[in-house]
């Protein structure tokens, strides 16, 4: 379960804490987008998050362990869908891994900023929106009403490319964001 939550983890770009609070409540497969609550946001509001198609099929892999619960945590810890991973099932999996003090589910998120800005020409917007990042001043944001989220789900797609091992021959100039 930790393996997949941390691929997970990685594909979202998101936070280790909200994936490991994440219910099946904030989860739509159907237009593949995970929900997380603003009370569950370092920031305090609502952030939408495209899923790829291969953090849909993690989500399909564990959905069958939460039966009808949508209060159900998606990754569940060893005591049942009642309960969420704990912080330590990541650095138990690192370690397991031989990747403890190397690697960070936090690192991830620092290695999709670098690589959406040094090797994409996707906005820097995009890639802040991604990260759950304030962008722009007060002004900016009191008119800004979206969440560009068609655009951030081109980008996440194109990191869920670049992740997949098997996978690297074919990035090349799709993930270009022109």
């Amino acid at each position: 379960m930790a393996a997949l939550a941390l691929e997970f983890t990685i594909l979202t770009a998101a936070r280790s804490g909200e994936v490991r609070g994440a219910t099946w409540a904030e989860i739509d497969l159907t237009k593949a987008v995970w929900t997380v609550p603003a009370n569950r946001m370092k920031a305090g509001r609502e952030h939408r998050v495209p899923l790829s198609k291969r953090a849909a099929e993690i989500l399909g892999q564990v959905e069958a362990l939460a039966g009808d619960d949508s209060e159900a945590f998606v990754f569940p810890g060893p005591k049942g869908s009642r309960t969420s991973l704990s912080d330590a099932a990541f650095s138990a999996l690192l370690k397991r891994m031989g990747k403890d003090g190397v690697l960070t589910p936090h690192g991830f998120r620092s290695s999709f900023r670098d690589w959406a800005g040094e090797t994409t020409t996707f906005p820097r917007d995009v890639a802040e929106m991604c990260l759950a990042h304030a962008v722009g001043d007060m002004t900016e944001r009191a008119y800004r009403r979206g969440d560009a989220l068609s655009k951030r789900r081109e980008l996440i797609d194109a990191w869920c490319r670049y992740c997949d091992p098997g996978a690297s021959e074919l990035v090349g100039d799709r993930d270009t964001g022109e």
